[in-house]
């Protein structure tokens, strides 16, 4: 079910979750280099976090093990740290959500590493600028239809392509609730907005099709995707307030 509206104080509490969210990641994404190892980019995060006085919502979240999801090349999200040595040319996602005193902050970018394709620098900038125009379209009328609708509508005339089943989510005093927040749809469909309460915008942009596999993480429930043509992906993520007259992005660092 949806989150009910947030109160002036719990929305005081949600800026500062999200606030230090953006802060880890600005920071972890400092050290992205070859050579360095996607476990310890999660330890970096993890670090950075607790000095913040805050916790890594992912830690235990339905088994998940680690900190961060880092999705390498063509992992399109939940991308599970480990021993993967980060080379020239990769492009990674990292997505950190921290919790502090109970409400959730949750974010992520793309980052180039080194020498890149044109078609990954085309494609990053693709999906970041999806996500700000599907945040644009927010209004305290709207729909998470019409999100998706702009979002989709802009990426494939980009000649990319938008995952479909996975996408943004409520969030405040929860990790993950209602409103799922497409990146396709119908203008003034799907669900309403209700003012005063969060939700992230993220959409996943695929160079190839549409088409992903499933993976399993061991001891977890949570699933990882790779594009099933093992073409690029990328994303961000940015949490959104809802007002009665407008939104406001919470996840600005």
């Amino acid at each position: 079910m949806s989150e009910k509206p947030l109160s002036p104080e719990e929305i005081k509490k949600m800026r500062v979750a999200c606030n230090l969210a953006a802060k880890v990641l600005t920071h972890t994404a400092k050290f992205v280099k070859p050579g360095i190892t996607t476990l310890e980019l999660d330890k970096i995060a993890d670090d950075y976090t607790l000095s913040l006085g805050a916790i890594s919502a992912c830690t235990g979240y339905h088994g998940y093990p680690a900190s961060t999801c880092i999705s390498v090349n063509q992992v399109v999200c939940h991308g599970l740290p480990g021993a993967y040595v980060i080379k020239d040319g990769d492009i990674l996602n990292i997505d950190v959500t921290v919790k502090k005193d109970g409400f959730f902050g949750d974010t992520s970018k793309t980052v180039l590493v080194g020498n890149v394709s044109k078609v990954a620098i085309d494609l990053v900038d693709c999906a970041y600028e999806a996500m700000m125009l599907g945040i644009k379209t927010i209004t305290p009328a709207g729909t998470t239809g019409d999100i998706g609708f702009e979002t989709n509508k802009f990426v494939t005339r980009r000649g990319y392509s938008t995952i479909k089943e996975i996408g943004g989510h409520g969030i405040g005093r929860v990790f993950h609730t209602d409103p799922f927040v497409p990146a396709f749809g119908k203008k003034g469909k799907g669900e309403r907005f209700i003012p005063w309460t969060c939700f992230t915008v993220e959409p996943m942009v695929n160079e190839g099709n549409e088409e992903y596999i499933e993976y399993a993480i061991k001891g977890s429930s949570i699933k990882y995707y790779e594009t099933k043509d093992q073409k690029l992906s990328a994303q961000f993520e940015h949490t959104i307030l809802m007002t009665d007259s407008g939104y406001e992005i919470l996840t600005l660092d």
